[in-house]
C-alpha cells in the first residue's frame, strides 16, 4: 500500500507530458503559407556550396581584423547584449526555482514577562512542493529556456552585425580619404588651368571672362574639397563610436581599400532560415509563446502541493495542550480557481495573441532575410558590371581631357571644353572609386544576409561573459 501510494505521488509529481513547439520547416509552413521558397536564387547566379564562416579573413586585412577585434571588446551596445544573455540564465533559474520543494522557517520570541517568566517562543519550519500536474510550471521553465535560446540567437547577430559594421565603416573612411585625394588632385588642375588663363590674358589671347570662368571652376573644386574633408572626419568619427573609442577622427587608415575577394558560396534558400540567427531568434520567441499559452491553460485547473512542517513551541506563561513538543505533520493542499473576475480567460487570450504576433514576426524576418540576400546577390552582379563600364569610362575621359588641353594651348577649342572635360574626369574617377567601395560594402551585406560568420566563434552563449568583461 504504501508503494503504491509513493508511486501515485511520483505520477502526480512528474505530472503529464509537455507538448511541443512547432518544428522550424512546420513553422514555417504555417507562418508562411504564401511565400514560396525557391530551390535557387532569383538574383543570378550563386555558387550555391555550402557556406562556410571567416568571411572577415577574406579581405586580407590586419588593420580591420584589429579594429573588429577593438570593437568586439569595447562596444557598448554588445555589452548590454551579453548582459542580456546572462539575465536571461538568470531567470530560467528563477523559473525553475518553484519545481523544487521550498523550505522556510520562522520563529517567534514574545521576550521576558511581567512575572518574570517568559512568553511564548518557538521555531516553526515548513516544506512545501507543489504537484506540477498540469505542467503549468514545467511550461514556465520551457519558456525561460526558449527565452535564454532567443538571447543568445540575438547577442549572435549582435556580433555579427557589429563586425559587419565596423567593415563597412572601415571602407567607407578609406574611400571618403581617396575621394579627398582626387578632389585635391582635381583642384590642382584648376589652379592650373587659372594660372594658364591669365598668363593668355596678360600675353594677349586670353580675356578677362576665361580668367573669372577659371577661377570660378577653381573654387567650386574648393568647396567639393571642403565637403570631402567633412565628410571623411564624419567616417572616422563613425568608426570610433562602433570602437567606443572617443569620437576624434583620429583612426589610421590604409591607403587604399582592399581588392574584392572572390565570389563566396551561397548555399540554398531552403537553408537560410536555419541558419540566420535573427530568423532563429524569432523562432524561438514562438515557441516561447508557445509555451506562455500552454501556462495560461494550466493556470485554469486545480493546483496540488504536499505540505510537511515541524514546530517547537515553549513557555512559562501558558500550558500547552499538547505534550508532544517537537511536533511535526504531513498534509497536502489543494487550491481551484473558482471565479476570477474572468481574469484567467482574459490572460489565456492575450498569451493567444502573443503567439499570433510571434508567428507574424517570424514571418516578418524570414520574408527580410530572403529579400536581404536577393538584394545583396542583385547589387554584387550589377556592381560588377558597373566596375566595368565605370574603368572604360574613367580611360575616356582622361583621354579627352588630354586631347581637350592640346587643342586649347593651340587655339582649336575654348577654356569651357576644358573645364567641362576636367568636370567630366572628375565624375567618373569619383564614381568608379564609389562602385569599388560599394562592392566591398555590399560583399560585407551579403555575408549578413546569408548568416555567415565573420569568425569561427564557439556558440554564443560560451562568448557572452568574455565579451562583457574583456
Amino acid at each position: 500500500m504504501r508503494r503504491a501510494a509513493l508511486s501515485l505521488l511520483g505520477a502526480l509529481a512528474a505530472g503529464c507530458a509537455l507538448q511541443s513547439p512547432p518544428p522550424p520547416d512546420e513553422l514555417q509552413r504555417q507562418a508562411m503559407a504564401h511565400t514560396q521558397v525557391p530551390a535557387h536564387w532569383k538574383a543570378g547566379a550563386a555558387v550555391e556550396q555550402p557556406l562556410a564562416g571567416g568571411w572577415l579573413n577574406s579581405f586580407d586585412d590586419a588593420a580591420l581584423q584589429a579594429l573588429v577585434a577593438e570593437a568586439l571588446a569595447y562596444n557598448a551596445e554588445l555589452h548590454a547584449a551579453a548582459a542580456r544573455v546572462e539575465q536571461a540564465g538568470a531567470l530560467l533559474k528563477v523559473a525553475g526555482a518553484p519545481l523544487q520543494p521550498q523550505l522556510g522557517i520562522a520563529g517567534l520570541w514574545s521576550g521576558a514577562a511581567s512575572s518574570g517568566g517568559d512568553g511564548l517562543n518557538g521555531i516553526f519550519l515548513n516544506l512545501s512542493l507543489e504537484l506540477d500536474v498540469w505542467g503549468r510550471l514545467r511550461h514556465g521553465q520551457a519558456a525561460a529556456a526558449t527565452q535564454a535560446e532567443a538571447v543568445q540567437a540575438d547577442y549572435a547577430y549582435a556580433r555579427q552585425s557589429l563586425a559587419a559594421m565596423v567593415a563597412k565603416s572601415w571602407f567607407l573612411a578609406i574611400e571618403a580619404t581617396l575621394q579627398r585625394a582626387i578632389v585635391l588632385d582635381m583642384a590642382k588642375a584648376a589652379d592650373e588651368l587659372l594660372r594658364l588663363a591669365s598668363e593668355r590674358q596678360r600675353i594677349g589671347p586670353g580675356n578677362e571672362q576665361a580668367v573669372a570662368e577659371a577661377r570660378a571652376n577653381l573654387a567650386g573644386y574648393r568647396d567639393a574639397l571642403r565637403q570631402a574633408e567633412l565628410a571623411r572626419d564624419n567616417a572616422l568619427r563613425a568608426l570610433e563610436l562602433l570602437l567606443g573609442r572617443y569620437p576624434a577622427g583620429e583612426v589610421a587608415l590604409a591607403a587604399q581599400l582592399s581588392p574584392l575577394p572572390p565570389p563566396l558560396p551561397t548555399g540554398l534558400p531552403s537553408q537560410l532560415l536555419e541558419r540566420r540567427p535573427d530568423v532563429v531568434a524569432a523562432e524561438r520567441r514562438v515557441a516561447i509563446a508557445f509555451h506562455r499559452v500552454g501556462e495560461a491553460k494550466a493556470a485554469l485547473l486545480p493546483r496540488i502541493s504536499l505540505t510537511a512542517g515541524g514546530s517547537s513551541i515553549s513557555s512559562d506563561l501558558f500550558v500547552l495542550q499538547s505534550r508532544d513538543n517537537p511536533a511535526w505533520g504531513l498534509g497536502a493542499n489543494l487550491f481551484a480557481p473558482l471565479y476570477q473576475g474572468g481574469a484567467l480567460r482574459a490572460q489565456l487570450e492575450v498569451r493567444d495573441a502573443e503567439q499570433k504576433a510571434a508567428m507574424a514576426a517570424y514571418a516578418s524576418a524570414g520574408q527580410r532575410a530572403f529579400a536581404e540576400t536577393e538584394n545583396a546577390l542583385g547589387a554584387e552582379i550589377a556592381l560588377r558590371e558597373r566596375a566595368a563600364i565605370v574603368e572604360a569610362m574613367v580611360r575616356d575621359n582622361e583621354r579627352a581631357l588630354e586631347l581637350a588641353l592640346v587643342q586649347w594651348r593651340v587655339g582649336t577649342v575654348d577654356q569651357r571644353s576644358v573645364e567641362q572635360r576636367q568636370l567630366a574626369l572628375y565624375g567618373a574617377r569619383t564614381t568608379r572609386l564609389r562602385v569599388q567601395s560599394e562592392q566591398l560594402a555590399q560583399r560585407v551585406n551579403l555575408h549578413l544576409a546569408l548568416g555567415g560568420a565573420f569568425d569561427e566563434a564557439p556558440a554564443p552563449a560560451a562568448r557572452a561573459a568574455s565579451a562583457a568583461n574583456p
